[in-house]
């Protein structure tokens, strides 16, 4: 009996143990203000543009216009713990736009997930940090780029946890030039038809793509209507506003039967005016270390 009852208090002292680390997470997320997380932007964006420039290849007006997103996912949302990247409750992001992961990269360096010297080695032979999100990156949670499969892979880690009865949530932020993707729709009807709840998907929608306006190549328009149709709460916001970031993450926490999709009206390229107006011409293109410090001023002195 004594035994039973040594088993049943250290049970619950280690459920005790869970919920404390559980909701400690999510303190430290949401300890910085707005003002902090704005700062915060200005560096991971300028951080991109050193990567990219030190690099010579990548992909620079897309990495710029999520940088808002992430930085408010992992520094307000998320529950993760750099120190143990593998932590069971951990919430998980995908970058199903694989390309752009120069952001992701300098906000894992931020948290703590691997030095920041590493950052200057993207794309470099040897280098954890690859032209395209990878898990040999600690703190990615899957490898991607192949456009069009982010959104499946988040369903299924969704359905997991489901499966496990845990309480985590999945992230997954597309592109708007990836949406023209089929898989992308079957996932979506997935979601809906599975009612995938602790799932949350992002649009980086700055209307621009490798081969033009996204108007031009495959008009998503009415986008809003389109997600509704497939069973998601939508919710519209300007990416660049931190709050409303905030608040459309805190906004899909609290929607039941449905999964949940943020269209983030983004510039392409924001930050640095050269490359916001040639924004497609620096798709698949690093900024030239000639440019760089005029790029790393606008930034410094931007909104």
């Amino acid at each position: 009996m004594e035994e039973i009852v040594r088993i049943r208090l250290k049970t619950t002292k280690c459920k005790r143990e869970v919920r404390k680390v559980r909701e400690g997470a999510k303190r430290i997320m949401k300890r910085s203000s707005v003002e902090e997380l704005k700062a915060t932007a200005k560096e991971i964006r300028k951080d991109v543009l050193k990567m990219l420039a030190e690099a010579g290849s990548g992909h620079t007006s897309g990495s710029l216009s999520c940088v808002e997103i992430m930085v408010a996912l992992y520094y307000y949302k998320l529950r993760h713990d750099p120190k143990n990247p593998n932590w069971p409750d951990r919430d998980r992001f995908i970058l199903s736009k694989g390309h752009t992961c120069p952001p992701l990269y300098a906000v894992l360096a931020h948290r703590g997930f691997f030095p920041h010297e590493e950052l200057l080695k993207l794309r470099k032979l040897g280098s954890i940090l690859q032209g395209h999100a990878s898990l040999f990156t600690p703190g990615c949670e899957a490898s991607t780029g192949s456009l069009g499969q982010g959104l499946s892979i988040s369903n299924g880690i969704a359905l997991s946890a489901r499966l496990d009865k845990k309480d985590y949530r999945v992230y997954c932020l597309l592109g708007d030039g990836e949406i023209d993707e089929g898989q992308v729709w079957e996932a979506a009807m997935t979601a809906g038809h599975y009612k995938i709840d602790n799932l949350c998907a992002i649009v980086d929608y700055n209307k621009q793509q490798i081969d033009g306006w996204t108007s031009d190549v495959k008009n998503l328009e009415p986008i809003k209507e389109k997600w509704t149709s497939f069973g998601w709460h939508v919710i519209e916001v300007d990416g660049h506003d931190l709050k409303q970031l905030m608040d459309a993450y805190d906004e899909t926490e609290l929607i039941k039967g449905k999964p949940s999709i943020i269209i983030a009206h983004t510039i392409k390229g924001k930050g640095v005016s050269f490359i916001e107006k040639d924004a497609i011409a620096y798709h698949g293109t690093a900024i030239k270390k000639a440019d760089l410090e005029k790029a790393l001023k606008e930034v410094e002195e931007g909104d």
